[in-house]
């Protein structure tokens, strides 16, 4: 080809193979960043596929490999139809998620699910639309994950490990979170505890079992449990509804979460009882809004970047039919303002 001729248009592998002057095997595995293409010779066909502007036809090598490129994350709200993926939490953890999919070159699809039947992750899982699944969240539907998790390998759960549990679940000791804070309220001299949240979920419950496990090595009755939903539209006023029917009940609330500590401790703070000066409270998560408040928050840490690092190493494990167990994370007592 001479200066006046014009670029000659390259639309498939066999067209870069012969400007490249290899076969079209040999392109095939230097575009997939295959070790048996020697440097020099990938570095060339790269060169020149950028050159030409080229990509792969992806749907094409994904129905030889018999692989989407796609992981799919859902958040299954069972007990709780009106939260959003738009709950700090769930935007914490789904960040990392993404951004190391991603990197490992995967696409993502998200799905909020609302379990209308017991088939629903099954439905997820053999849509033939992703390679794997990671799930936020137990929700109340440990029973439908354990079914599919007996005969669908490439799934991992951020949440609860239970004796005996089958799927793979990476998260906290919830329990010991809950007894570390119920113990850090006691030693702040506290008598009569109050548990803000809602147990329908494995996590939530096993929250408030240790929140009761320190009450209950110390001597003292057992926690009020208030109800609360996680749902931002009906949080507020849930709270507000829990404080003044169990009034003089209680000199001390450990909530399930950072964001119904934050919504408490503003009603609190409407109602002229000051944290921590009247009344000590403290969360479950250590999200990042927990620093910022004021009085900063004296929470549980769930280190969600090391957590959905785990899930990420343990899901792509499975997905080459490796086994990869369950992951249980110390908790983190932060101790700050609050309590």
């Amino acid at each position: 080809m001479n200066r006046t001729d014009p670029p000659e248009t390259v639309r498939t592998l066999k067209d870069l193979a012969r400007l490249a002057g290899v076969s079209a095997g040999t392109v095939s595995r230097a575009l997939a960043g295959k070790s048996l293409v020697n440097d020099e010779t990938r570095q060339r066909i790269e060169a020149l596929a950028a050159e030409h502007n080229f990509r792969p036809n992806q749907m094409a090598r994904r129905l030889r490999t018999q692989q989407t490129g796609v992981i799919g994350i859902a958040v299954p709200l069972g007990h709780e139809r009106r939260q959003h993926v738009s709950d700090p939490f769930f935007l914490t953890l789904f960040g990392y998620l993404a951004d190391a999919l991603t990197e490992r070159g995967y696409d993502i699809m998200l799905s909020r699910i609302i379990p209308d039947a017991d088939d629903w992750l099954d439905r997820v899982v053999r849509s033939g639309m992703v390679d794997g699944v990671l799930l936020i969240g137990q929700s109340d539907q440990f029973d439908v994950i354990e079914a599919v998790a007996s005969g669908y390998r490439p799934l991992v759960v951020w949440g609860s490990t239970m004796p005996g549990q089958r799927h793979c679940a990476v998260g906290v000791d919830n329990a010991h979170g809950g007894r570390l804070v119920g113990e850090r309220l006691i030693a702040g001299g506290a008598t009569r505890i109050a548990f803000m949240g809602e147990t329908r979920t494995l996590e939530i419950a096993e929250r408030y079992r240790g929140v009761c496990d320190a009450a209950a090595a110390a001597g003292l009755p057992v926690p009020v449990r208030l109800d609360t939903h996680m749902a931002s539209d009906v949080m507020g006023e849930e709270i507000a509804a829990n404080l003044d029917r169990a009034a003089g009940r209680f000199d001390a609330i450990a909530c399930a979460s950072d964001v119904i500590a934050r919504r408490t401790i503003g009603i609190l703070a409407e109602r002229g009882i000051a944290v921590p000066r009247d009344m000590r409270v403290t969360g479950f998560d250590d999200l990042p809004l927990a620093e910022q408040m004021q009085p900063r928050l004296t929470t549980v840490r769930q280190d969600l970047a090391i957590g959905s690092a785990a899930m990420i190493d343990a899901l792509f494990a499975r997905i080459d039919g490796d086994d990869a167990p369950s992951v249980e994370m110390a908790p983190i007592l932060v101790a700050r303002d609050s309590a």
